[in-house]
């Protein structure tokens, strides 16, 4: 492994760096060289190192560079259900336990629904009470034995003895729960450290594999991006491979809200439309939403994660009639191979895509990332060919495919803001992703968002998110009695802990260390996250907490006491990279028949690269930005801003 980072990495590799996020469909890239920036798509490989390193090598990245990596390694492991063979250690009574769950139902009126399938087998469980329990277990020849106690978040101790005691007859990895997750509840920590027991080898393998054909070939060091919203050395994301589930769309959040604190924009929300997938997440005063949870696969996992919701509504998203006769789009998808009919790999599927090329919304002269050249007559034969079984015509049934998928994303939009009490109204759209540009007019539409913002190099935007991503490490002290009056000292623990793992990991101390209690009503199940006020004691705690209970629930419970469950601490620091905006040069708008509502009508089409600060482009009209198009729709005007974002207002 390479040695400490530094926590400012602006001047770690003379200023060279690249961010490189793996998408389903596409790899994205963006190489920084001081001033200059370079941008790349190439397609996604079954080997996910196999495409980072050539596209690297397409971009023209060096050995003296550093790359930080956007990977969904471990999410397609996990959902795939290619992991390791698990053996685990319980305590009496609790073999089943992570069978059982919460007892509650994945849909409650479903009867047909199942759960999914434990990562270990019931005769690879094991209770601590067990008589010859280290015989048992490695009879069973495991790949990792995990060991979940209940109460090991009180005390590791008990864990940690189990582990000397298994390592004095077998070389195994052995992975502990309090190591993974130091949280009271012994379901979910029971699951998330069988998650990473799970994960670990096929992610370590691939962490290694991309070090050892990256370095010194490309880059001199490789940073992972996690699902926390930051970066950690590759040992730190291989330790613990739940931190990463998220690690792509995390970079993309961190890139918007970014933009969004130098914009002055208190209330964002960040959408991201892909080939797969449109991921989306609220952002408050410039920083994104942070779950103290999440669920992948239908595994829980306690990991501080960006609160990101996902829908199955991308630009290769396939379009299909149900039984009844119904319009559907997603959540299958086309990927890369073949992909979207208009991409001529062999699809023959209808996607969004495709319907964008029918509606003229796509230039068919383009050529997208890896080589990927427009056939709008293949697009056009497979979305007449659906327009067939609904009695439509080829435009009708694009202009449905179009309206079914952004009807999705508008819901996911709602399940961030409106679901959660916030009013989307307040909110500025932060749109990016390949297919963003494309529906984020008529998302602000539906929802009556006060802008769009489409940032530079919207394309690639997650991947510039990488680089602009602060390195961070999390830690959790749970609070044994739930009295609030001990916030002061668990926070002395928690910002002690921080510092400490953060200095061990990078090699210098954070720039910053913020707090936050999770705390709850006595007598209620869950916990909400509160900012601490380092000078407020315990009084401000139940004070702040009102608050936001208040804001979250519509109501709060005066006089009723509080518990204290846990309290968190961030530490960070800031990654010192600029990604700079493309520069602008001369041209003139051409034509092309765009659908704008009323039919297929001639419309100017703009090069964002021709676009000065100020310029100001009125709807209907096209913006081409190489990977990425956007559209304006009538009643819209596009404004360049100062740093080369564009504005969209009604």
């Amino acid at each position: 492994m390479p040695g400490p980072l530094a926590s400012d990495r602006s001047d770690h590799h003379g200023g060279v760096a690249i961010g490189i996020d793996v998408g389903g469909t596409f790899t994205d890239l963006v190489l920084v060289e001081g001033a200059r920036v370079t941008v790349g798509k190439v397609a996604t490989t079954p080997d996910q190192s196999v495409g980072v390193v050539e596209g690297a090598i397409a971009v023209g990245a060096i050995g003296q560079s550093m790359l930080v990596h956007g990977t969904t390694a471990a999410t397609n492991a996990l959902l795939e259900h290619k992991g390791a063979k698990i053996a685990m250690i319980t305590d009496g009574g609790f073999r089943d336990l992570i069978e059982i769950g919460r007892s509650d139902r994945p849909a409650l009126y479903d009867t047909a629904v199942k759960r999914p399938e434990a990562l270990v087998a019931r005769e690879h469980r094991f209770e601590s009470t067990d008589s010859d329990l280290i015989q048992q277990v490695l009879s069973c020849k495991p790949d990792v034995v995990v060991v979940a106690l209940n109460d090991a978040y009180r005390d590791g101790a008990a864990e940690s003895a189990l582990r000397a005691r298994i390592r004095e007859v077998a070389d195994i990895d052995v992975v502990l729960s309090h190591e993974i997750a130091n949280e009271f509840r012994e379901f979910e920590r029971a699951s998330t450290a069988v998650t990473a027991g799970f994960l670990r080898p096929a992610v370590d393998s691939y962490l290694r594999r991309l070090e050892a054909t990256a370095t010194p070939a490309i880059a001199t060091e490789v940073l992972i991006m996690r699902s926390n919203g930051g970066v950690a050395p590759i040992g730190t994301a291989a330790a613990n491979p739940t931190t990463i589930l998220l690690s792509g769309p995390a970079g993309g959040v961190a890139a918007a809200a970014e933009l969004a604190t130098r914009l002055g924009i208190q209330r964002a929300i960040s959408f991201d439309m892909g080939g797969t997938s449109t991921d989306v997440c609220r952002i408050e005063d410039g920083a994104p939403v942070i779950a103290q949870s999440t669920e992948v696969g239908g595994y829980p996992c306690l990991m501080p994660t960006v609160s990101i919701h996902t829908v199955g509504a991308g630009g290769g998203s396939i379009a299909w009639v149900d039984p009844g006769g119904a319009l559907r789009v997603g959540p299958q998808s086309a990927g890369a191979v073949p992909g979207p009919a208009g991409y001529a790999r062999g699809g023959v599927e209808p996607t969004v895509t495709d319907a964008n090329i029918v509606l003229g919304r796509i230039d068919p002269a383009a050529v997208f990332g890896d080589g990927v050249e427009i056939d709008r007559a293949a697009a056009e034969r497979s979305v007449a060919a659906l327009g067939d079984r609904l009695g439509m015509s080829p435009i009708e049934t694009a202009i449905g495919i179009v309206e079914v998928v952004e009807s999705h994303m508008e819901r996911a939009i709602g399940q961030v803001s409106v679901s959660e009490g916030y009013d989307a109204r307040a909110a500025s759209l932060v749109a990016f992703g390949g297919a963003g540009g494309l529906h984020a007019a008529a998302l602000s539409t539906r929802l009556g968002m006060a802008s769009v913002i489409v940032p530079n190099h919207a394309g690639v935007f997650s991947a510039v998110g990488l680089l602009l991503s602060p390195t961070r490490v999390d830690v959790t002290v749970p609070s044994l009695d739930l009295e609030p009056d001990d916030v002061d000292r668990l926070s002395a623990r928690a910002t002690e802990a921080a510092s400490e793992q953060f200095t061990a990991a990078v090699g210098s101390t954070p720039e910053a260390v913020e707090l936050v209690a999770m705390a709850r009503y006595a007598g209620q199940s869950h916990e909400l996250a509160v900012p601490i006020d380092r000078a407020g004691g315990g009084d401000r705690l139940v004070e702040s907490f009102g608050f936001v209970h208040e804001q979250r629930n519509g109501f709060q419970r005066q006089g009723d006491p509080v518990e204290l469950v846990a309290v968190r601490a961030t530490a960070t620091a800031g990654s010192g990279l600029e990604v700079p905006p493309p520069d602008v040069r001369p041209g003139a708008p051409t034509s092309r028949r765009v659908h704008t509502g009323d039919g297929l009508t001639p419309v100017p089409i703009h090069q964002r690269a021709t676009l000065a600060p100020a310029s100001v482009v009125d709807g209907p009209a096209m913006i081409e930005d190489g990977g990425s198009t956007i559209w304006v729709p009538v009643g819209y005007t596009a404004t360049v801003l100062i740093g080369g974002e564009l504005e969209l207002r009604r």
